[in-house]
């Protein structure tokens, strides 16, 4: 480690000391603290940066030994400007309370809506009427080159994503993912980060990292704010949520409660033909889902200051959820080119689902001296249990409507749990003036136990099938530790990092009757190299490498049927897939960014169908399939064509390179691109009534065997501030012409299947949001040491 360090450290010339950087608190009257001040920096009457403090604080870097003008603003309070010259130890701004009406405040300056950051691009969904008047996974779809399905994944320029909230991973998947995001109120969050190129403090896992962050508030007392939403689609929805923060002296202690009564309908449309040198067999298939969702989410924590630099806190959070699916499904056979079928499918299937989710954490800060050395230690311990049981009935019936052979029943209860333990320190360290050291270590202890037992329940007596029920373990231990070093050196800022991961993974299956080991250690390098030309032209050079282990449930080879021929099944056999991440961006006076990319993704994890062309069976599964060079191009844009109007444009076109070996093996290129656009209004300054209009389109891609249709979505929305600005009411139209809905088919070899897929994408939101008593300080945001592998639980 102290080699490591040593030999980073050189990297970084003496020269980093000619620049210097400056601190500053901005306060109220009474000495308390202001949140959101938009702070300007200036020089020679040119705006040098912009930023909101936070907690009262704000800092500048990079600056030089010159004078500079400085402008605070924020509503309620009068603006100041100050003039100063380097260099300074740190500045003082008192703002003065402004008597007027607040009917007739005007915000000075507005965050914008989208934001790129040194390593970041942040989506300020409190600015956005249609982010912030629905639930927190619809704001996530709405986020810069993030693209979010029904089924749970999300990607972020084309690359896997590991999602945090409030710096916490969050250590779930797929549907449970969705699931979980969308029994939030989006209301309750301030901005989404989205890193396509995490440094090496964050864990290794996942391309990409998006970071969801709270609302925070700002001064000693008790706060609530409540609210709750309605959503029609095709069928109904209804949410609320409320949360506090109470601080006084040494105290802090902060909750957040939510439940979600959610109703979805979706369609499908799906087709499977069957050939063998003799044979032809078409199967159309139509299935109606109603699925009903129940959850609660609630979250309690507490700080307490043993002193001015130490802190102890204590966080929990839960989610509930129950729910029931039910599946309608018709499904009619064509043999040999007939026009009219030879048999008919009915399938009615029910699932019943539990899921039951606990995060316990024990943090502890101390700040060690004045010179910017902080240790920070987690303990978590994270208990998860799912429990499902589905009831599938199917007769096949001739077309003169009797039975062409025996019905067929299953009942298939099923259970999950999952267990997390684990432990990290964190140390940061500045040396010199301009020079920060980061380093830390963690280790995790998974295990997670599956249960499927098969019944055939013909028959009066349930008879078990022992082929097709499953007993599944598997255990996870990791052990981490990084280090990274970041300075100035006049114009070029410079990052380096490294994190070393060391994996030991075990996995048991009864009917497989196989046991599985894995060991791999694991280097994953960072650096980020800024060249400031001036104050308008800025060039930034990023690489990292990342990994992504598969989810548990693609672990879990336990079988989930859709009929009795079909099914969906996991793989305890896959390997982790690594990610090597360049990118190379210019921004212009930090509103146009043009970026080029590139990532080579190897032992990519791809969805494959299994088709079975003499049995006329198939099952959807997952396999490592060679490798991925993707090489990309990123534009970024914001405009303000009026003080009303401003636009945010986001396009990102990818080449893409894939080199798959499944059955035989194939190369595949194509181009694919996807973009978003999103109109605000400011229609009434003083009514506080404003307007939204969005568009995003995705072009047809392939990914694997898949080949995906086009999709595209246009949404609009209204908000209108009320009781002072105390209240909000918003309204919103989401997919207004049902563009979502989309198209997957395979023609590859033997396999030839596809299907039409239509979710509640169009539906109206009328959401109403208050505040009660004044804002108080922010809780404190904290990263907890289990966040990763929560993330991957289903």
């Amino acid at each position: 480690m102290k080699t490591l360090v040593f030999c980073l450290f050189l990297l970084i010339p003496i020269q980093l000391l000619a620049k210097t950087n400056l601190k500053g608190r901005v306060n109220d009257g009474d000495g308390h603290p202001l949140d959101a001040v938009t702070i300007t920096l200036s020089q020679n009457g040119k705006v040098i940066s912009n930023q909101l403090s936070n907690d009262g604080n704000f800092s500048f870097t990079n600056l030089n030994m010159q004078g500079y003008q400085l402008t605070a603003s924020s509503v309620g309070f009068q603006p100041l400007s100050r003039e100063f010259k380097l260099p300074k130890d740190s500045l003082l701004l008192i703002m003065k309370s402004d008597n007027k009406n607040l009917k007739e405040v005007v915000i000075a300056a507005r965050t914008p809506t989208i934001e790129r950051k040194v390593d970041r691009v942040v989506f300020n969904v409190a600015n956005s009427i249609m982010a912030s008047g629905g639930n927190v996974y619809d704001a996530l779809k709405r986020a810069p080159g993030v693209r979010a399905t029904d089924d749970g994944t999300v990607t972020a320029n084309n690359k896997s994503v590991t999602v945090y909230m409030n710096d916490r991973p969050i250590r779930l998947s797929g549907e449970d993912l969705a699931t979980y995001l969308q029994s939030l109120p989006a209301g309750n969050i301030s901005k989404i980060e989205v890193m396509t190129v995490p440094g090496a403090k964050y864990d290794a896992e996942g391309g990409a990292v998006i970071n969801i962050i709270s609302k925070k508030n700002n001064a000693d007392g008790l706060n609530m704010n409540i609210g709750g939403g309605y959503i029609q689609g095709r069928k109904s929805s209804f949410n609320g949520n409320t949360l506090f923060n109470y601080r006084k002296n040494k105290l802090n202690i902060y909750g957040v409660y939510s439940y979600q009564d959610r109703n979805i309908r979706g369609y499908s449309a799906s087709y499977d033909i069957f050939t063998t040198p003799g044979t032809f067999s078409y199967w159309d298939k139509q299935r109606t889902t109603d699925q009903n969702t129940k959850s609660n989410n609630y979250s309690l924590g507490v700080d307490y200051n043993l002193t001015d630099k130490q802190v102890f806190g204590f966080f929990l959070t839960g989610n509930n959820n129950m729910g029931l699916t039910e599946n309608v499904a018709l499904t009619n056979v064509y043999n040999n080119h007939r026009l009219s079928a030879d048999s008919i499918l009915q399938t009615n299937s029910y699932k019943n689902s539990e899921a039951d989710r606990y995060s316990f954490n024990l943090n502890y800060k101390v700040k060690l001296d004045t010179n910017g050395q902080i240790l920070n230690i987690d303990v978590d311990y994270v208990p998860f249990r799912n429990l499902n049981t589905q009831n599938l009935n199917n007769l096949s019936l001739l077309p003169v409507g009797t039975f062409a052979s025996p019905p067929t029943n299953f009942h298939t209860p099923a259970s999950q749990k999952i267990t997390i333990w684990s432990a990290k320190a964190d140390y940061d360290y500045r040396l010199g003036r301009n020079l920060t050291l980061e380093s830390g270590l963690k280790y995790t202890g998974i295990t997670t136990e599956n249960i499927v037992d098969f019944f055939i329940t013909n028959n009066a007596q349930p008879v078990r099938d022992p082929l097709r029920s499953d007993f599944f373990r598997y255990t996870e231990n990791t052990a981490a530790l990084y280090t990274s070093i970041a300075g100035d050196l006049g114009k070029w800022s410079l990052k380096a990092g490294v994190r070393a991961e060391d994996t030991r993974t075990e996995g048991f299956s009864i009917a497989l009757d196989s046991l599985n080991k894995n060991k791999y250690l694991r280097l994953f390098p960072t650096a980020y190299v800024t060249y400031k030309a001036s104050a308008d032209h800025v060039f930034k050079l990023n690489y990292s490498r990342r990994i992504d282990r598969p989810d548990y449930g693609q672990l879990n080879p336990a079988r989930t049927y859709t009929t009795p021929y079909s099914y969906g099944n996991g793989n305890p056999f896959l390997s982790p897939t690594l990610t090597d991440n360049l990118e190379a961006t210019y921004v212009f006076k930090e509103q146009y960014t043009l970026g080029v990319t590139y990532t080579q993704i190897n032992d990519r994890v791809f969805d494959v169908t299994v088709q079975d062309n003499n049995e006329k069976t198939y099952h959807d599964t997952q396999e490592n399939l060679g490798k991925i060079r993707n090489t990309g191009i990123v534009l970024m844009a914001a405009n303000h064509p009026f003080t009303w109007w401003e636009i945010n444009s986001f396009l990102i076109g990818t080449f893409q390179r894939q080199t798959q070996l499944y059955l035989n093996g194939a190369l595949q290129q194509t181009f694919n691109y996807n973009g978003n656009v999103n109109n605000s209004f400011i229609i009434n300054k003083t009514a506080a009534l404003n307007a939204e209009l969005t568009g995003s389109y995705n072009s047809a891609f392939h990914l694997g065997p898949l080949n995906f249709a086009k999709t595209y979505d246009v949404s609009a929305g209204l908000s209108k501030a009320l009781f002072q600005n105390q209240g909000t009411i918003r309204f919103t139209a989401a997919d207004i012409f049902y563009g979502n809905p989309y198209r997957i088919n395979i023609n590859y070899l033997d396999q030839q299947n596809g299907a039409y897929l239509r979710s509640d994408t169009r539906n109206f939101t009328l959401s109403f949001s208050y505040k009660l008593g004044k804002s108080i300080a922010a809780a404190r945001k904290r990263s907890t040491a289990s966040e990763e592998e929560k993330n991957r639980a289903n």
